[in-house]
């Protein structure tokens, strides 16, 4: 009978090299009484590497000059919680208080959209959703995220059928493809969404400046796992990417209270950036 084999122990010392690395690399802070959280997610990543311990772990991930040991941290580590019209007060705003300004004054080239932690997908494909039963036919979304686990699956656009079940019927009829055969229980999103779409990774925390403005930002869900030094140096570099007029959507969990930026409140957890 092959004996049960214990899974390896996280010592207070590992536990601090791997708090520090994630704050380091991707200003996650991982507070006090996340040793099982880690432990838990990291254990199945020992055993695809034939580890037994996390010094040997630690090892393996420092030696790492490809950084895509570091890659594997992050997507284990991060929180990839969503669902579709989460908080749906916001696309009701975003329809009823954006989309009208947008449609006004938008560019030949149409509007700039970024989803700034966009997880699995579900996020920017309602934000295209919401756009277009507005009325807005001529955007093109930028969606980021820092980890590539869940960017492969936002960019395949497949999700279970009880993913999309509190999409209203008629909008799950007219945006997502029925799955057939093998592929029952499965609704994908029509072409006309995902090719508006581009999924990069991006880490908030490492970058500067991309190639471009946003009239509209969404960075949801993902300030609650950072301090308030990181929150700082993202609302900065999220307003800087701000068009004049454009606006940001935080989470209602979250605030840029203590946090200083040049943002007019406009709702809850809606800010815009005054025309210049």
């Amino acid at each position: 009978m092959q004996a049960i084999t214990q899974p390896p122990t996280l010592t207070d010392r590992e536990l601090r090299a791997i708090v520090a690395i994630v704050y380091e690399k991707s200003g996650i802070t991982l507070h006090d009484g996340k040793r099982e959280l880690v432990a838990a997610r990291l254990q199945k990543r020992l055993r695809q590497l034939s580890l037994a311990s996390y010094k040997e772990y630690l090892t393996r991930l420092n030696d790492d000059v490809s950084g895509e040991e570091l890659t594997g941290l992050l997507d284990a580590i991060a929180t990839n919680h969503t669902s579709f019209f989460r908080e749906p007060q916001h696309f009701e705003f975003l329809s009823q208080r954006v989309v009208p300004a947008l449609a006004a004054g938008a560019r030949p080239s149409g509007i700039d959209v970024w989803c700034a932690a966009s997880s699995s997908g579900e996020e920017p494909v309602t934000i295209a959703m919401t756009l277009l039963e507005a009325g807005l036919d001529r955007f093109r979304m930028l969606a980021s995220d820092i980890s590539t686990k869940v960017l492969a699956i936002a960019r395949q656009g497949v999700y279970k059928s009880e993913r999309v079940q509190d999409i209203p019927p008629a909008l799950l009829r007219k945006y997502f493809e029925r799955g057939l055969g093998e592929q029952a229980g499965l609704a994908r999103v029509v072409p006309d969404i995902r090719r508006r779409i581009e999924y990069r990774k991006l880490n908030l925390v490492a970058m500067d400046r991309l190639d471009r403005t946003f009239d509209v930002i969404f960075c949801r869900n993902v300030m609650i796992y950072f301090d308030k030094s990181v929150q700082q140096r993202v609302v900065s570099m999220l307003e800087r990417h701000l068009a004049p007029g454009g606006h940001l959507f935080i989470a209602h969990s979250e605030s840029l209270g203590g946090i200083t930026h040049g943002l007019e409140w406009v709702a809850p957890a809606v800010y815009r950036r005054a025309h210049q």
